[in-house]
């Protein structure tokens, strides 16, 4: 049966799959959380390519037209490796700052992200094109994948978790952050408590979504699939995935 795959370290490419889902609710997909290999963040390069290549043979053995890298670290440490070798469209995540660069009236634009999104060429590569532009302040979300895992999604915990990452952005002036993480989504709430009035953050998701119809209109790939819906699947413990796929 015909798909399309979307995966990610564990359960943040939820946020993608919702957003996708709006523009098209009539395909079926394929989810997978790589949760006994998460978090990303922290790996190296290579390990996170060999991941994303068993994920997607796997996918293709289920029947995937299509792949969404639901993860901004895997996007940029294995997105060019996975179109080169395989003869699928991929599409990948990718840090906003350019419409972050466009909207902030502080002329500060805040990326909050892990550190291997923050390392990595394809996230510098962009970056460099806007540096002489605006500034742009850099923290990683320390613990917030594990809070979004854990399904500890708001509380004193939490809040002390996502405050000790975005306060040093506000520090620097940033007045527009941008969510360099699918997990980051889910505690936008808390984040949105901690900022003072007016600070934006801005989700790329609704972005991939728009760009994967795009691209499956480009291949001549059907938009409407007879038995649409959700496949969850994951390489650990599925309750979290589960539980977190039921509020989106």
């Amino acid at each position: 049966m015909a798909s399309i795959g979307i995966f990610d370290s564990g359960s943040g490419g939820l946020s993608v799959l919702r957003e996708i889902r709006k523009i098209l609710p009539q395909e079926r997909f394929i989810y997978w959380s790589d949760n006994a290999h998460c978090p990303y963040g922290e790996k190296t390069a290579g390990y996170i390519i060999d991941r994303s290549r068993a994920i997607t043979d796997f996918m293709l053995s289920k029947g995937a037209r299509a792949v969404v890298v639901a993860c901004n670290t895997a996007t940029a440490a294995a997105i060019a490796t996975l179109r080169a070798e395989y003869d699928i469209p991929f599409v990948g995540m990718e840090p906003a700052v350019k419409p972050a660069a466009s909207g902030t009236r502080s002329g500060v634009v805040g990326v909050l992200a892990t550190a291997g999104t923050l390392s990595a060429p394809k996230y510098l590569n962009i970056k460099g094109q806007y540096a002489d532009a605006v500034r742009i302040a850099e923290s990683v979300g320390r613990g917030y994948v594990e809070l979004v895992e854990s399904l500890e999604l708001d509380g004193p915990h939490a809040e002390e978790v996502v405050r000790a990452s975005l306060e040093p952005l506000l520090e620097a002036g940033a007045d527009t952050i941008v969510l360099g993480c699918t997990h980051y989504p889910f505690l936008l709430p808390v984040m949105q408590r901690i900022a003072p009035q007016g600070v934006k953050f801005i989700d790329p998701a609704p972005a991939v979504a728009r760009r994967l119809k795009d691209v499956l209109e480009q291949a001549g790939i059907p938009l409407n699939d007879p038995e649409p819906g959700v496949e969850l699947l994951s390489s650990g413990p599925d309750a979290t995935l589960k539980k977190l796929f039921k509020l989106i």
